[in-house]
C-alpha cells in the first residue's frame, strides 16, 4: 500500500491562488459565524465544571494526536499521508460538531464550550501538535526507510501558528465581540451567515473535487480506508477517555463527536500555504487526506448521532442541567 501512495505524493492537484483564497475566505466566515452562538459565558463553564471540558480538551488535543502517531506506525503509509494524518488530528473540532451532538442526544452545552475552548486554544495547541508528533514522524522515518524522506521537509511552526491565528483567531474574537456588542444584528445575521458560508465552503469543495476527479478516482479506495480508520480512532478515543473519566451518558457523547469532527477545512488552507508547504514538495497525499476527511467525517458523525439518537438517554444527574437551562429556556420565561 505505501508504494501506491507513494504515486499519489507526486500528484499535483488542480488548485490555483484564486481557490485557496476562496477557501481561506469561506473557513474565515464560518469560524465568524460560529463565534456569533458562542457567549462569554461558555468559557465559565470551565470553571464551574471543569471535569467535563478537561476532558474534552485532552481528548482531543493529547490523546488523538498521540494515538494518530501510533495509527501511522502501525499502517506505515507514505510520508504524506502520515503528515495529512497528523495534521488532521491537530486541528480543533469542525463547525458541524454542536448540531451532530445535539441530533445524538448529546450535552449541548458541553459540545458548545469545547468548541469555544478548542476553538481558542487552536491558535496555539494546533501549531505546536503538529510541529511535535510531524517532526517525531520525519525523525522516525528518516530512520527506518531506507531511502528517507524524498524531500526535506521542515516544519515551520511559526508560520503555522500564523496561519492558524489569521483564519480561527480573528474571527473568532471579532465574532464574540460582534455577539457582545449589536446582539441584535447578530440574532438577524447569525443563521443566514452560517448557512451562507457552509455553502460556500462546500461549493468549493465540489468544484475542487470535480477539477481532481480523476486523482480521487484513482485513488479513493487507498484514501477511504485510511480515513475510515483514522475517523474511527478518533471517534473511539473520545469515547474511550471519557468513558475512563465517568463521564455520564450526553458528555460522553458530546465528547465522542467533538473528537472525532475534525476542521479538516483548517488543515487543506495550512496545507496549500505555500510559505508552510512550498509546491515543490509534492503532498498531493497530506491534500487528499485532508479532503476526504472534510467529507468523510460529516458521514460518519451523521451515522453515529442517528443511531445514538434511537437509543434513550438515561437521565443521570449532571451540574450541566442546571447550566444547560440558559440554551433552551424558552422567551418569556
Amino acid at each position: 500500500m505505501e508504494e501506491s501512495l507513494r504515486q499519489l505524493d507526486s500528484v499535483v492537484l488542480n488548485f490555483n491562488a484564486r481557490s485557496v483564497d476562496i477557501m481561506n475566505i469561506a473557513l474565515a466566515l464560518i469560524m465568524f459565524g460560529v463565534a456569533l452562538g458562542i457567549k462569554f459565558k461558555d468559557f465559565k463553564e470551565l470553571f464551574y465544571t471543569p471535569k467535563q471540558v478537561i476532558t474534552g480538551i485532552i481528548s482531543q488535543f493529547i490523546a488523538l494526536p498521540a494515538f494518530t502517531f501510533l495509527l501511522v506506525i502501525l499502517l506505515k503509509p507514505s510520508p504524506t499521508v502520515a503528515l495529512g494524518m497528523i495534521l488532521v488530528a491537530a486541528c480543533p473540532g469542525g463547525n458541524i460538531s454542536n448540531f451532530i451532538s445535539a441530533m445524538a442526544k448529546g450535552n449541548t452545552a458541553l459540545s458548545v464550550t469545547l468548541t469555544a475552548i478548542a476553538t481558542l486554544a487552536a491558535i496555539f495547541m494546533t501549531p505546536l501538535n503538529f510541529s511535535f508528533w510531524g517532526s517525531m514522524y520525519i525523525d522516525y522515518y528518516s530512520k527506518v526507510a531506507a531511502e528517507g524522506i524524498l524531500r526535506p521537509i521542515e516544519i515551520d511552526i511559526f508560520q503555522v501558528f500564523k496561519t492558524v491565528f489569521i483564519l480561527l483567531g480573528i474571527p473568532l474574537i471579532l465574532g464574540l465581540l460582534f455577539a457582545h456588542y449589536l446582539p441584535k444584528i447578530t440574532k438577524k445575521i447569525k443563521s443566514p451567515l452560517r448557512i451562507i458560508s457552509i455553502i460556500i465552503f462546500l461549493g468549493f469543495v465540489a468544484g475542487a473535487l470535480i477539477a481532481n476527479f480523476k486523482h480521487f478516482q484513482n485513488y479513493i479506495h487507498l484514501i477511504f480506508l485510511i480515513v475510515l480508520l483514522h475517523n474511527g480512532l478518533a471517534l473511539l478515543t473520545g469515547f474511550s477517555i471519557s468513558t475512563i473519566a465517568k463521564i455520564n451518558r450526553p458528555g460522553r457523547r458530546s465528547i465522542t463527536i467533538e473528537t472525532g469532527i475534525q476542521n479538516s477545512g483548517l488543515a487543506l488552507a495550512l496545507i496549500f500555504n505555500p510559505k508552510i508547504f512550498p509546491p515543490e514538495l509534492q503532498l498531493g497525499g497530506m491534500a487528499m487526506i485532508a479532503a476526504w476527511w472534510g467529507i468523510w467525517h460529516i458521514i460518519s458523525g451523521l451515522t453515529v448521532a442517528f443511531f445514538l439518537s434511537r437509543k434513550d438517554v438515561a437521565n443521570e444527574p449532571s451540574k450541566w442541567t442546571l447550566s444547560s437551562l440558559y440554551v433552551f429556556k424558552p422567551k418569556g420565561k
